[in-house]
């Protein structure tokens, strides 16, 4: 089952959070308020379950180890009935800690009544509760709102009890619960409101926040996460994004939101507050091979259902999803990101993911125990023979330093410096003595043949490391230096580009499956210049680094160099001329 889930791994406990608390409230009081299915109870399977139980974990203070939750689920999955159910749950049920059970207390709401077991996190409401959920157009309320509104105003739905009773006022817009408890609302807000409201609230939900990718939605966002902020310690706001998986390149929320998820599980973040939880169908290379039977490419497609929509796979017709694959006005790549929630490739990327992924070092080793075939691969050995790539920069973009071994050509990152994730990041400038070390120490321990450096920002150092190491290469950049290589030329680069994508789809070289490595290699795109295609970011100023990628390729080119037993000339490598070149985009 494709599902990726990252979590404060030293402080998650599934045993000390409100969510079972959660549950019992939702599947008491909630019923589901759109489709042949409104009015109807809600009755979780164990996948959704676990989400929830998740979202209110707690440390062992009793505070929430999470201020945000991202819940990926392919269309057709009921996100926005489970952010409804949530929204209705902080609006009037115990979502806070109240303390720890001795065993015996008890809950009781609206006539039901909830018995704690003993250790148990006890919940209590939240005082004044100020919930948005958040819309992407003007006058919209969407469906997480209208879930909401009817189980308040549906007789027969079992909060409706509350307006009854208590006086709260259900109205299409908006819901205000009275003064005499506390106060509070329920609200659907658009961008225009969002940014006139002084805002306390204390959970948000922003729904399919794959379409939050245009100046004003994420500015919506920007104020309204600030707005969270402004609440005491006391009222624990937070929220939760629901959504289909995005479309690279158009910088969503969706997108920033999962580049934060990658930088947490690299380690590369001060603290872990978010709950993210991913989960699609793998379809392999996607299109229909020339060998292979509609009956096969159906199975596939059906295997692939099952893994992405796991409980929801119940009150989904597969058969719809097969139609709407094999009708040929429709765009393959959207039913993958729209039905199997997944990672789908931009139009102009280098690569395609399943075509890095098949050539990881973990894919490789499985397929050769599949097979019943002992793994090859040993780890890189000192005075073993291997070739290096450079990119750097000085501040906002990404340095660096990747090798790859020349007998089978393992690629693996000796060193990515990047920016942190923080407010320190427009301060920050890359650490080039750390660097330094780097590449002398990896020369000290491998016989590096070949070194290519892309010496723009690094003049100084990329000199010294010629002036040092350039004499003794097998391989030269140009016929001058041994190191330098300029990426600004274009017909050189976009060879070496070319040669890369074909070592890298033939199956020539494999890869250290290091995530930070693996996410800049699908940040690159190809960009057509007149010599050829070369590589770069998806726009200028992209937060989406992939400067290792542009190192692979240099380390890759060296290799490739070293074995044909290449050597510059004239002919080949053109002098660099910086007003004839236009220079890489960083």
């Amino acid at each position: 089952m494709p599902r990726r889930v990252i979590k404060n791994d030293e402080l998650h406990d599934r045993e000390r959070s409100l969510g079972y608390l959660a549950v019992w409230f939702i599947e008491t009081f909630v019923v589901h308020g759109r489709g042949d299915i409104a009015g109807q109870p809600i009755r979780y399977g164990d996948e959704y379950f676990g989400f929830i139980v998740d979202c209110y974990a707690l440390d062992k203070r009793g505070r929430r180890l999470y201020d945000s939750a991202f819940f990926s689920r392919p269309k057709g999955t009921d996100k926005s009935g489970v952010a409804a159910a949530i929204a209705l749950l902080e609006a009037f049920g115990p979502c806070r800690f109240d303390g720890w059970a001795e065993g015996g207390e008890q809950y009781t709401f609206l006539g039901q009544t909830y018995t704690y077991q003993k250790g148990e996190p006890m919940g209590r409401p939240v005082t004044q509760p100020i919930i948005r959920i958040l819309a992407t157009e003007e006058g919209q309320t969407g469906n997480v709102y209208d879930t909401i509104y009817y189980n308040l105003a549906t007789e027969t739905a079992p909060l409706n009890a509350l307006v009854k009773a208590y006086g709260v006022d259900a109205g299409l817009t908006r819901v205000v619960l009275p003064k005499s408890s506390g106060g509070g609302s329920i609200e659907p807000m658009s961008s225009g409101a969002a940014s006139k409201d002084g805002g306390l609230e204390t959970f948000v939900v922003f729904d399919e926040s794959h379409l939050y990718n245009v100046d004003r939605l994420k500015q919506m966002h920007g104020t309204v996460t600030r707005n969270l902020r402004k609440r005491k310690k006391i009222a624990e706001p937070w929220y939760i994004e629901t959504t289909t998986m995005y479309q690279p390149g158009e910088d969503s929320v969706a997108e920033d939101t999962y580049r934060l998820a990658d930088l947490i599980q690299e380690g590369r973040t001060r603290r872990k507050r978010l709950f993210f939880d991913h989960r699609w169908g793998e379809l392999g290379d996607a299109a229909q091979g020339a060998d292979e039977s509609n009956d096969a490419y159906e199975a596939r497609i059906k295997e692939a259902f099952a893994d992405a929509y796991g409980d929801a796979a119940e009150w989904n017709d597969v058969e719809d999803m097969l139609d709407a694959f094999f009708d040929p006005r429709n765009n393959e790549s959207e039913q993958r990101r729209y039905f199997l929630n997944a990672v789908v490739e931009a139009n102009n990327s280098w690569l395609k993911i399943t075509e890095w992924n098949d050539i990881g070092l973990g894919a490789r080793i499985k397929a050769a125990l599949k097979e019943g075939v002992t793994p090859s691969w040993r780890p890189p050995a000192a005075g073993e023979k291997i070739t290096l790539g450079f990119d750097g920069s000085r501040s906002d973009d990404a340095t660096a330093l990747i090798a790859c071994r020349v007998s089978d050509g393992y690629t693996w990152p000796v060193l990515i410096e990047e920016p942190p994730d923080s407010e320190k990041a427009k301060d920050w400038v890359v650490d080039q003595h750390k660097v330094d070390k780097h590449v002398r120490r990896t020369f000290a321990k491998f016989e590096v043949v070949g070194f290519f450096a892309d010496p723009p920002y690094w003049q100084d150092y990329v000199d010294a490391w010629d002036k040092d190491f350039g004499d003794d290469m097998k391989v030269r950049g140009t016929r001058d230096k041994g190191l330098h290589f300029y990426t600004a030329n274009h017909k050189t680069m976009a060879m070496a580009v070319e040669r890369a994508h074909t070592a890298i789809v033939t199956g020539q070289i494999t890869h250290s499956n290091d995530p930070q490595f693996t996410r800049h290699v699908m940040n690159a795109r190809r960009w057509e210049r007149n010599t050829g295609d070369v590589i770069g970011k998806e726009k200028r100023g992209s937060k989406n680094k992939m400067d290792a990628a542009i190192a692979m390729v240099l380390a890759l080119e060296a290799r490739a160099r070293y074995l044909a037993k290449e050597r510059p000339d004239k002919q080949a490598f053109e002098p660099f001329n910086p007003r004839g070149n236009a220079r890489r985009r960083r």
